[in-house]
Formats: structure tokens, sequence, C-alpha cells
């Protein structure tokens, strides 16, 4: 293979997680085959309110065009904390740790629930190319409490690892919930992840009083050249002992009425988690991810009480340096004069309990 052949692999490896281009010189995977919906014609899923994904050509002009301003990250940052999970938490509290970028552990009502699990090294379809992890995750693997739930939000390979789900799977069986041809994913790979599908404004009990319901969201999923939208993506409303809790794993933010409309339906809400990261440049990127300045206006749609920040600091997807986000989300927020402590940015590691 040569070097620029090499390096053109490489980048649609790492332009995986955030935009799902390649992957089919990987493998071509099955997908989901259904009932018609106002947001599936039968081949694809669609959002009548959102945007279709850019192109591959597209791509290759972000990537590779004379205007790309990529800032450099660090090959690694030491991490400040590291979270020893309780095996579980009962009562009405609700303890919500940062695992990094968009994986969280969150423990309430004796369940254990993760979201978009990745303990992997890279996001991506190859261990050789793509978005390496450039810290530690905030509970190491070995730490983590027995595993009942996991969410998975869509088919991103910085959401759907495979690798971590097979390891989660063998050492806890937990169900997975995730939205419809997910569940053909993972199975296609290893029979043994116990997923089950649903779609969106699905509400699933999930045993203890909690339960979830599946929301649309603004964005689109894929893992190769040939399946764009051939599984569906979502957000979840969780019902808990101390409220609603909206996490969002991904999204563009649009005109707002996807949060709008979770007010609306499952309104009031006590905490939201939100993403801020991978947002640069915006020609590309809007559709799909909020900077942070977006997720204030998120915040302020949904009317979540708190929010707490996520898909930053992980993994390098797209542009911006490092620290951007959080250094935007203050700055977001002082402008629209909404108090810091109502929208935080944690460390991997760091714990919230509610």
């Amino acid at each position: 293979m040569s070097i620029s052949r090499r390096r053109v692999l490489g980048v649609l490896a790492g332009a995986a997680a955030v935009i799902g281009v390649p992957g089919a010189w990987i493998y071509r995977m099955k997908t989901y085959s259904g009932p018609l919906s106002d947001h599936f014609d039968g081949m694809r899923f669609l959002d009548p309110d959102g945007s279709p994904p850019k192109s591959l050509g597209e791509v290759l002009r972000w990537q590779f065009g004379p205007a790309r301003q990529r800032q450099a990250w660090p090959v690694w940052v030491t991490r400040e904390h590291a979270d020893t999970p309780p095996a579980r938490v009962s009562g009405d509290k609700v303890r919500l740790s940062f695992v990094g970028h968009a994986s969280w552990l969150i423990q309430t009502s004796g369940l254990n629930i993760l979201i978009d699990p990745v303990w992997s090294a890279r996001a991506s379809p190859v261990s050789w190319a793509g978005p390496k992890r450039c810290n530690d995750p905030g509970i190491a693997f070995e730490a983590l409490p027995p595993i009942d739930i996991v969410l998975v939000s869509h088919g991103h390979y910085d959401h759907l690892d495979i690798v971590t789900l097979s390891k989660l799977a063998a050492k806890f069986s937990p169900r997975v919930i995730t939205p419809l041809g997910n569940d053909v994913t993972m199975r296609s790979a290893n029979e043994a992840i116990r997923a089950e599908a649903f779609d969106w404004h699905d509400r699933v009990e999930l045993g203890n009083g909690i339960a979830v319901t599946l929301v649309p969201t603004r964005h689109w999923s894929a893992r190769g050249l040939f399946d764009r939208n051939k599984a569906l993506w979502a957000s979840f409303v969780m019902e808990t002992p101390a409220g609603k809790i909206y996490i969002v794993c991904d999204s563009g933010y649009g005109d707002g009425k996807h949060f709008r409309r979770v007010a609306q339906a499952h309104g009031p809400l006590r905490l939201a988690i939100l993403p801020i990261g991978a947002y640069e440049p915006r020609w590309f990127m809007q559709d799909q991810h909020m900077n942070p300045s977006d997720a204030v206006k998120a915040l302020a749609d949904c009317g979540a009480e708190q929010a707490l920040a996520h898909h930053y600091g992980t993994f390098q997807l797209t542009d911006e340096a490092i620290d951007a986000p959080v250094v935007a989300l203050d700055a977001a927020l002082d402008e629209a004069k909404i108090p810091r402590e109502r929208f935080v940015a944690l460390k991997p590691g760091q714990v919230v309990e509610v």
C-alpha cells in the first residue's frame, strides 16, 4: 500500500467515528427491515426535521482542503480523577459518573446503567487508524459494578463499540436498549449481545420503577459506505426517582424544535446531558453536532433545571482544540446570562449526584 493511499484510508477510518463514511472496505453490515413509517421508507430512516448526511466528496473536501485548520491535541492527558463506583445506589438518589466522551454510568434505584459505553483505545472500524483516546476512562473496566442495562444511541463508532459491548456481554450479560437496526449490527458481530431495538417514542421499562423513552434527535447513522441511515438514531428520556433525565448523545441544533418537543412531551426535566464538542468546521458539522453556543440554546429550549456536558476531550474527531468546547461553553453561558453552575463540564472520573 502506498503512503498516500494509507493516509486516505486512515483519514476515512478517522471520519468513521463522527460521520460513518468508511467501513464498507472492512465489511458490509446486515441492515434493518420493517414496516413503513413517517421516518422509515422501507430502506432508510429519515428525520423529517433534519438534514441529510454529508457526501463523501464533502468529507474529502473537509479532510484535504487547503483551508483546513486542524488544531493539535496532546497525545496523552493524565487523568486527574478515577471513580470507583459503589455496587448499587438505592433510594431516590441518582449517581452519574462521567467515563469520557459520551459514556456515562448512571446508578439509581438499584440499577446500574451505562450510556454509549466505549472503553476501546480507538473510535474506529480498525485498530490501526482513526481517533485514538487521549485519556483513560474515568472508571476502569475492572472497577465497574454489575451492569444491568446499556443504552446505545446510534451506530457511529464513538457510540456503538462492539468490543466494549462484547466485554460487557461476557462479564455481565446486560440488556442493551437501542434504536431500530442497531440490534442487527450488534448481533451480527456477537450473538451474545442481548440487544433490544425500539422505535422513536417507545417507552421501555427497565425495572425498579425506571423507564426510558426513545425520542427523535437531529442526527443520522452509518457504519459503512452502503448503510447510511439504515439504522435509527435517538436520544433518551430516563424516568428516575429524582426526576427525568434527558440524554442527548449526539445532535445538531437546527431550529431547536427537537428540544422544544421533548420539553412539551416529557417536561419538566430535572437534568439534561448535552453534547458540546466535535463541531469544527461549522460548514461541515453544524447539521449533526452542536457547538457550545447551540448547546446553551438547547438547554433553554428543553427547560432542564441543570445540564451536564459531554462529547469532548477524549477522541479528536474534528478540528477544534481539546479545551475549546469547555472554554466556549463558559463564554456562551456568560453571554446568555446563565450561571455557569447550571451547565457543568466534568472531567472523566468526576461524579455528580442528583
